[in-house]
Formats: structure tokens, C-alpha cells, sequence
């Protein structure tokens, strides 16, 4: 895509299934709605290339979600993703909370956000002169249960990073200050840009991302015309453009609700099993992480496709987005190639099916 900026007019946002080209971008958004456990996306590549314009687009196919009406974070009204104290409070008061409906909220961190805007603030003075806790609420209290949208995440400070990576991983804002602490419930699926030509993430954030896809300009004048025509006839007419692709969008949130309802059932099998973790192994990623998020993508691309099964196909399928930013080989070391790791994955996917399974060595007993 060759967007610049949010790709929307008023509150109008260009369609998901009528973006062009970038089918790793989408399909790594898609995954990651299915199944929020793989741990978000980190979108390298250069500027205009339709990165957050596919993240606004997400949003559109997902279903409001039921809220607690009045509730400063959208608490689920069964508590699902956890109760604030408020919510709790009122639910044990009056037996039952009110219910509302909302969008699935999508929040941009501006590039120099406090720690105070993100996280919130805590009223010292209040906690210790009146003896209760008054807390401000960041960006995080809106973001419940939505996206979060990072641009340039490289450029974020460290450790306001490393914050965000902890609330991801926990689905809890804690905020502690002094003697006083405030916690709310905070999942959300968290989606980071970067052009690499400004800085890279230090690899001990890079790991913390779930997947990572690489997004380039299209080459094909063709195709890059067509993405000049789409935007040119969203801009003269917005409401005619979504409506052209209305029935696109509802397929779309139909097969990704189908998948989100089956993935509890989809198996993940022997053999399946040991290719994620002999790639993970091949390509040098270490720890587990990579093994994990690898087989958790393969089932959201089984869910996808409609399937309780999950296939070798999505296994190495899912590796090349679980293993890019894990692999031995450094992200600058692709020679510009977006097929590099697709074949690297295709050839040790060959090489360990072709090769006998190692004998298995039977545990030593201890005296």
C-alpha cells in the first residue's frame, strides 16, 4: 500500500478487504485478532507503505463489544477479561452491572508520551490526606481490550517499552507511587511500526512481540496504480467506496468470528509439533517463545481456514512470521529480499522431513 497517514475521512476508515497488496501485513493482523495470546505484530518497512492505514482497517471488521455502561475502562459485563474496582464494587452492590455497546477501541501512543499520559496518575495528596485512592487514567484505561498502536516504536523510550510489553504480557496496569498503588484490567493487542533505516529495537524487545512482518513498496505498475485509483475514488466519495466493499468486510468478519469460535477445537499434532520447534531450532531463535507463538499462529491460520487441524503447510507458514526477528541471522542481513526467510523456513522444513526423527534416549534413573 502506498498510504500516507491514517487512510479515513471523518470517522469513515478505508476498508480492510479493499487495501492492495501486503498479504503478510493483513494476515498477520488477522491471525493476531483470531488468537490475542500470539502477543501482537511489529511491522518494519518503510514510510507510506499502508501500515497503519491496514491497522485502522482491522478495527472495522471487528464487533462492538459489550461494555459496563460508565465503566472508564469497557470492563466486560461478565468480567471476562477481569473487573476493575469500580465494576466489582457496583457488582456486588447491585447484583447485576448495566450494559452498553462500543466500537473496538483503537489508540495511537504519540511518539513523546509521558509515562504519566500512558500508565496514569495516582493523587498522592488525596491518598494521604482523605484516605482514598483517586486515579487519573492514561492511555491505557482506553485501550481495554482494543488496539494499541505504536508508531515508530523505535523511537519510544526504553523503558516506557518495556512498561507496555509488561501490560501486554500481564493483561494489568499497575501503577505504583510512593506507598500507594492502582491497578485496572489492560489487554489489548499491541501493534508497533518502525522504519528501520531510524534505529532498530533492541533484540530483547523485539523478542516480546509476537510476530514481526516486513512491508515494502509494491514494484508492479499495475498494481500500483491500482492503489492510486482506490484512494483516489475513497477520497470522492467515502460512504459509495465502503459501501462497494460492504459485503467484502461482512464475509471477512464472518470468517474471522468462525475462526475465533474454533479455535478451542483445532489440534495441533505430533508432527506438526516437532516442525515448529526443529525450525525454531534450525533458524538458531532462542528460548521457547518463538516455538510457541509459531504453533499458537499455525492454529489461528487452521482456525482461518476453517480447519481443527493444524497442517504443516501452516506451520511453516506461521514460522516465517514467528522467526523473523528470532532467527540467528540478523533483520539487516536480508539483502533486501522479502522471500529470504519464506525460503530459509521452505528449506529447513525440507531438510528435517527428509532427514530420519533423532532416536528417543531413554531417561536415566536416579539410585
Amino acid at each position: 500500500m502506498g498510504y500516507n497517514g491514517f487512510m479515513r475521512v471523518g470517522h469513515i476508515h478505508f476498508p480492510f478487504t479493499a487495501l492492495v497488496g501486503q498479504e503478510e501485513l493483513k494476515l498477520a493482523l488477522l491471525v493476531n485478532a483470531v488468537n490475542p495470546a500470539i502477543g501482537g505484530v511489529l511491522i518494519r518497512g518503510e514510510k507510506g507503505t499502508g501500515k497503519s492505514t491496514a491497522v485502522r482497517a482491522l478495527a472495522g471488521l471487528l464487533p462492538d463489544q459489550e461494555v459496563v455502561a460508565g465503566c472508564l475502562y469497557g470492563c466486560h459485563p461478565q468480567g471476562l477479561d477481569g473487573f476493575c474496582d469500580d465494576c466489582l464494587s457496583r457488582k456486588v452492590a447491585d447484583n447485576g452491572l448495566p450494559v452498553s455497546r462500543r466500537p473496538v477501541p483503537v489508540v495511537t501512543l504519540p511518539l513523546g508520551a509521558t509515562e504519566d499520559r500512558v500508565l496514569g496518575t495516582l493523587d498522592l495528596e488525596a491518598a494521604l490526606h482523605e484516605g482514598r485512592r483517586r486515579f487519573e487514567p492514561g492511555l491505557l484505561a482506553r485501550v481495554h481490550r482494543g488496539i494499541l498502536y505504536i508508531d515508530e516504536v523505535n523511537l519510544l523510550e526504553d523503558h516506557l517499552v518495556d512498561i507496555l510489553l509488561d501490560v501486554a504480557a500481564s493483561g494489568v496496569n499497575v501503577v505504583e507511587r510512593e506507598s500507594v498503588s492502582f491497578a485496572h484490567p489492560a489487554r489489548f493487542l499491541l501493534v508497533g511500526t518502525m522504519n528501520p533505516e531510524e534505529g532498530e529495537v533492541r533484540p530483547q524487545l523485539l523478542d516480546r512481540f509476537g510476530i514481526c512482518v516486513e512491508v515494502r513498496g509494491l514494484l508492479e505498475p499495475a498494481r500500483r496504480a491500482e492503489i492510486v485509483r482506490q484512494r483516489l475514488a475513497f477520497e470522492a466519495d467515502p460512504k459509495d467506496f465502503v459501501a462497494a466493499h460492504r459485503q467484502a468486510e461482512e464475509d471477512l468478519k464472518e470468517r474471522l468470528l468462525r475462526a475465533r469460535a474454533l479455535l478451542p477445537a483445532v489440534r495441533v499434532g505430533d508432527a506438526a509439533l516437532g516442525l515448529a520447534v526443529r525450525l525454531a531450532l534450525a533458524l538458531g531463535a532462542e528460548g521457547h517463545r518463538a516455538d510457541l507463538t509459531a504453533i499458537r499462529a499455525a492454529s489461528a491460520l487452521a482456525a482461518l481456514a476453517n480447519r481443527t487441524e493444524v497442517t504443516l503447510a501452516d506451520v511453516k507458514q506461521a514460522a516465517v512470521l514467528a522467526l523473523r526477528h528470532r532467527r540467528a541471522v540478523s533483520l539487516d542481513d536480508e539483502s533486501g529480499d522479502p522471500n529470504l526467510l519464506v525460503e530459509q523456513v521452505e528449506a529447513a522444513a525440507h531438510n528435517l522431513q527428509t532427514e530420519p526423527p533423532p532416536p528417543v534416549q531413554p531417561e536415566k534413573k536416579s539410585p
